[in-house]
């Protein structure tokens, strides 16, 4: 079993921000900011590499205001990615003092290398190093949020990093599923996983994700994450029966919206 700092760095390396600084926080570690023009949460959120332990430090308010101040300067809004362990409750208490929000609730899995399931048959499954315009668009009709500028913005995130990228076409050549390995430090992350609308509960995601974990025996992996947010029950079931289990969770925290004052 990985250890969670090693976890979160993995996470962290396999959607890598466009753009990311380093807040130091004294002898409490130090903050990651991280900015992508707004596309994904988690390309656009701080991530509290070490918050301060428990209790925090006597300087966590500065320090958030200091990030505001950061994402203010990129037009975005200020967003934690928060771990939802001991580590996290003096930062917790002071997002809490801020009235900051708490969003998109996720699950973490993860997996080893031992009794991997049997590779799918009769699925025309197609594998390639990078993600093809068609592979975008079946992922970004699923999970995509805006137009061209925000797919291409995606699109550098998808390939900061090594990957394979696994589509699924139906009997007639359509595409109808994809998925992501990222392959970062002999780990395997599990990401972008989608079906489209009219190809779903037909076996599609089930062949990509299959042939994603084989692909990953290939290269020695020492064994494979995945994110999947609490309310999508049905993911879950898929990707416990392919032997994922429980690791712990995260949430985003996401400063209140300012109103803007009246024009009257």
């Amino acid at each position: 079993m990985m250890e969670q700092a090693l976890l979160e760095s993995l996470m962290d390396k396999a959607w890598p921000a466009l753009e990311r600084e380093n807040l130091d926080l004294g002898h409490a570690g130090e903050w990651v900011l991280r900015a992508s023009g707004g596309v994904t949460q988690r390309a656009n959120s701080v991530w509290p590499r070490n918050s301060g332990g428990p209790h925090g430090t006597p300087g966590m308010p500065r320090s958030v205001r200091a990030a505001a101040q950061w994402y203010r300067l990129r037009r975005l809004p200020v967003i934690f990615q928060v771990f939802d362990d001991s580590r996290s409750s003096g930062l917790n208490a002071v997002l809490d003092e801020q009235r900051f929000t708490r969003q998109s609730a996720t699950r973490i899995m993860v997996r080893g290398m031992d009794g991997l399931p049997a590779r799918s048959s009769g699925r025309n499954v197609e594998m390639a190093g990078e993600p093809s315009q068609e592979w975008l668009d079946v992922w970004w009709s699923v999970d995509g949020r805006g137009g061209d500028a925000e797919q291409s913005v995606a699109r550098r995130i998808l390939t900061g990093c090594p990957a394979l990228y696994a589509m699924v076409r139906d009997d007639d050549g359509v595409p109808a599923a994809v998925g992501r390995l990222a392959l970062v430090d002999g780990w395997g992350g599990i990401y972008s996983m989608a079906t489209s609308a009219g190809h779903r509960r037909r076996g599609y995601g089930t062949a990509a994700l299959t042939a994603l974990l084989n692909a990953g025996t290939q290269r020695d992996l020492k064994g494979f994450w995945l994110l999947v947010t609490e309310a999508n029950r049905g993911a879950q079931l898929l990707y416990s029966q392919a032997g994922f289990a429980d690791y712990g969770t995260y949430l985003y925290r996401q400063a209140p919206l300012r109103r803007a004052s009246s024009g009257c």
